[in-house]
């Protein structure tokens, strides 16, 4: 991947280390707004915050509803719509078991197309290991993808968990790819905003 330095070099398809996360953020080639801190970065990836934005999901779901995303006529954004409901969280929110919720990163990231760059969001350990998994079968974050990262978080465990805002939540992996996409990102969540 050229554009990050000699210790990179022409290999493609590699995890960066924090060290090459630090100079793609310099050479602006990864946007992170706001920037993290310093104990943010681990050996291969950054952490990432919850936003205080939640969508929770409320009775109408067990009232019979079906979904059918192969319709033509389906919009996500619609059905969000009437099954969750918007919810800021003040201080915490407790998670009980077996119980899903919509959430956010704090922070936006940009992936400019040029840089030749995707990424990951991952669970962190210390969550996975109270039964709280951060998304569902949906861990990529296209080259091109600008904004705040969306969060399926569901608690696969017995026992409540407490989440608060500006917790560290996930971590996010980046990757080179082999070439520039000849298109960004443009998919049905491009704007995965909270707000």
């Amino acid at each position: 991947m050229a554009g990050l330095g000699s210790s990179i070099g022409n290999i493609a398809l590699m995890i960066l280390t924090d060290r090459e996360i630090k100079i793609a953020i310099d050479r602006e080639l990864i946007n992170i707004d706001p920037t993290p801190a310093p104990a943010a970065f681990s050996s291969t990836s950054v952490d990432f915050t919850l936003d205080p934005q939640v969508r929770v999901f409320h009775a109408a779901v067990g009232s019979g509803l079906q979904i059918d995303p192969g319709s033509p006529e389906y919009n996500y954004h619609e059905i969000a719509d009437m099954i969750t409901v918007k919810t800021d969280i003040d201080e915490k929110y407790t998670l009980p078991g077996k119980e899903l919720l919509l959430a956010w990163t704090k922070e936006t990231l940009s992936l400019p197309t040029k840089a030749r760059m995707a990424a990951r969001v991952e669970g962190k350990s210390s969550l996975a290991r109270l039964g709280i998994g951060i998304h569902i079968t949906a861990p990529t974050i296209h080259a091109g993808f600008s904004g705040q990262i969306q969060l399926e978080i569901i608690n696969h465990g017995p026992a409540p968990v407490i989440l608060r805002p500006g917790m560290r939540i996930c971590q996010i992996i980046f990757e080179s790819t082999l070439g520039t996409p000849e298109k960004g990102y443009s998919g049905l969540f491009t704007d995965q905003s909270s707000h």
